[in-house]
């Protein structure tokens, strides 16, 4: 077995292996909230994000996307088969990746939530008076953010995104964003998931708009069970924002360094990624048979 080279880019979370006209992105078990990365990691997390990632590119095979190859077996050497890789990447095109995080919401729930709490609004956007935290808005709402080198994202308005790289694409990306959201929410609801928001990144590739990163991951997205979903609550999450509640009431100041996690909430998260992991994969097998 060849020794696998060191990464071209260590994200919080991925490590990537530029190949040239392609990528390898390798989810590792490292956790991050609030843009800083823990120093305990969650394990078999990474293989968790990128099965699903990988099944959900599958399920929306009408939408073009980064991935070549999911199977590390049809890898380039040296990375062909290589234990440290195997289930947790992808082999993708190098695309121009845009730098705005495409996110939607179906719920008014987190950073949107404390918007609104604010200033009665959602990406600077009015909203009617008297909702609720986590009320189901009245369509879902495009929320976007931009991606900052250093600090954390900032959330900002339609205009300034649609500013920035042009009315055409803006319009491409919010038009994609919804139609994914709206049909990712009503597939999981069926399996009695809510699914509260979700944030995609897209890329340009021979001059067209692709889907890359990961989608609708419990690292990307805020899973409810529909059982437990209580309007003016937090409903408990199936996902990472489990970890960032914990952070919240922890009194940490969200900058480096980070807290050590106890293991209580190592094994908690374990169990919410696993989860969701096994109710997505039975819906999204359902629904191709």
């Amino acid at each position: 077995m060849s020794e696998l080279p060191k990464p071209s880019y260590i994200g919080k979370v991925r490590d990537v292996y530029d190949l040239g006209n392609s990528l390898i992105l390798s989810s590792t078990d490292r956790i991050s909230a609030f843009d800083v990365v823990f120093r305990q990691i969650v394990p078999g997390k990474g293989k968790v994000l990128n099965k699903i990632s990988a099944e959900w590119f599958s399920y929306f095979k009408d939408i073009p996307n980064h991935i070549i190859e999911t199977d590390v077996s049809k890898f380039p050497s040296p990375f062909k088969d290589h234990p440290d890789l195997k289930d947790r990447s992808v082999l993708v095109k190098k695309c121009k990746r845009i730098d705005f995080e495409c996110v939607v919401r179906g719920y008014l729930s987190g950073s949107g939530w404390k918007e609104y709490k604010q200033d009665g609004t959602l990406a600077f956007k009015k909203l009617p008076p008297g909702l609720k935290e986590s009320q189901k808005l009245a369509e879902p709402s495009f929320t976007p953010a931009i991606k900052n080198d250093t600090g954390h994202d900032e959330n900002i308005s339609e205009e300034r995104m649609k500013n920035e790289i042009g009315s055409e694409l803006f319009s491409i990306l919010k038009e994609k964003s919804i139609s994914l959201y709206t049909r990712a929410a009503e597939l999981v609801a069926g399996a009695g998931i809510l699914l509260c928001d979700t944030k995609f990144e897209f890329g340009i590739w021979e001059d067209k708009v692709i889907l890359i990163d990961e989608i609708l991951t419990p690292d990307s997205s805020r899973y409810w069970a529909e059982s437990v979903y209580v309007i003016g609550t937090t409903p408990p999450s199936m996902d990472k924002q489990i970890l960032r509640n914990y952070l919240e009431k922890s009194g940490w100041n969200k900058v480096p360094p980070p807290p050590d996690l106890p293991e209580s909430l190592i094994v908690e998260l374990q169990a919410a990624y696993k989860e969701i992991q096994d109710r997505l994969l039975k819906c999204l097998s359902q629904e191709s048979t």
